[in-house]
């Protein structure tokens, strides 16, 4: 039976680090209120005039070469992200150029921080369809970009950085077992950037207010956050016909460490099994899982055979699950 195997990852985070503390001399907030509201400690932030394509471009070669495949064989390339280079081109063709990349599809998707695994579905349906062999899957961000830093209700906790992977088909029974996806368009408002889009363009007028940075409802957030957890997992489980306590790693999308707790204690796994960087890059979106994978396998974590839960919740709302044997 045909699966799609990840077979290589890569990441890359901008030097710049800046801390709770480095926030307190920007607005009305502590490390320590930080701390415990959020579990993020410090977050990465690219330079002015770094796009997500700087960034992807950088994990996408590290994915490849972790992979051993040559540009020359990626026959498309998926690039999710909220945070554009540009309204268009695609950030992806972007990237494309930038890797030496020929001869392959190239396109952006927007499913917040869902992304990555709305992108894996899609990657996988092309493997599996059998109109793709390789493809290319990368979740990028520069969310700093948009963040209002007097704003400590949504400027603590995002940060930028991109993640890749590399995917190929297999038939050892290895790779994806099931994904899901889903959203509610009805409560997109909980979330957003409501200008720079054509419906509220940028003008001189209104380029510096707070339309054009991330709005959050977060109280509404957490609720539908914790209750989309619960149903991105459950659907991804339920093809495989495997239950909690069969996998060997959950790897939630990083996004609060309040509503990963949350989500860990109705899916009933034990802390251990959870992976977590939160602490050390706060929320970077659609980025954020596949960091989190590549960091897994760097420090010898993902072993053949091991089963792994991801799930995501994001702006749309969308929120999304998949489950791989390593």
């Amino acid at each position: 039976m045909i699966r799609t195997r990840i077979i290589g990852t890569g990441r890359c985070l901008p030097d710049k680090v800046v801390t709770n503390t480095d926030l307190e001399h920007l607005m009305d907030t502590s490390d320590e209120w930080i701390r415990q509201r959020t579990g993020i400690v410090q977050r990465h932030m690219a330079e002015p005039g770094t796009g997500p394509s700087d960034l992807g471009a950088v994990a996408a070669k590290r994915a490849l070469d972790a992979a051993g495949v040559s540009p020359s064989e990626v026959d498309f390339i998926i690039c999710a992200t909220i945070t554009p280079d540009y309204l268009f081109p695609a950030t992806a063709c972007v990237m494309q150029h930038k890797l030496g990349i020929k001869n392959s599809g190239a396109m952006d998707i927007n499913a917040a921080c869902s992304g990555f695994l709305y992108g894996l579905q899609i990657a996988d349906a092309f493997i599996r369809g059998g109109t793709h062999r390789t493809v290319l899957v990368v979740g990028a961000e520069v969310l700093t970009a948009r963040l209002d830093f007097t704003n400590r209700n949504t400027a603590i906790l995002f940060g930028d950085g991109s993640g890749a992977a590399v995917l190929r088909a297999d038939f050892t029974g290895r790779g994806v077992l099931s994904t899901y996806t889903n959203a509610d368009g009805s409560a997109g408002d909980i979330l957003c950037i409501p200008a720079g889009g054509t419906k509220q363009i940028i003008t001189p007028d209104n380029v510096n207010e707070a339309e054009m940075t991330v709005i959050m409802d977060g109280r509404a957030l957490y609720k539908r956050a914790v209750l989309a957890f619960g149903e991105a997992t459950q659907k991804a489980l339920e093809p495989t016909g495997l239950k909690a306590s069969d996998i060997t790693w959950f790897l939630p999308h990083q996004a609060n460490q309040r509503i990963i707790e949350s989500a860990v204690e109705r899916l009933g796994v034990p802390s251990e099994k959870v992976y977590l960087n939160l602490d050390r890059v706060a929320n970077t979106s659609a980025a954020s899982i596949p960091i989190a994978l590549d960091e897994m396998v760097e420090r010898d974590l993902l072993h053949e055979g091991d089963l792994v839960l991801m799930a995501s919740f994001g702006a749309g709302l969308t929120w999304a699950g998949a489950m791989v044997r390593w």
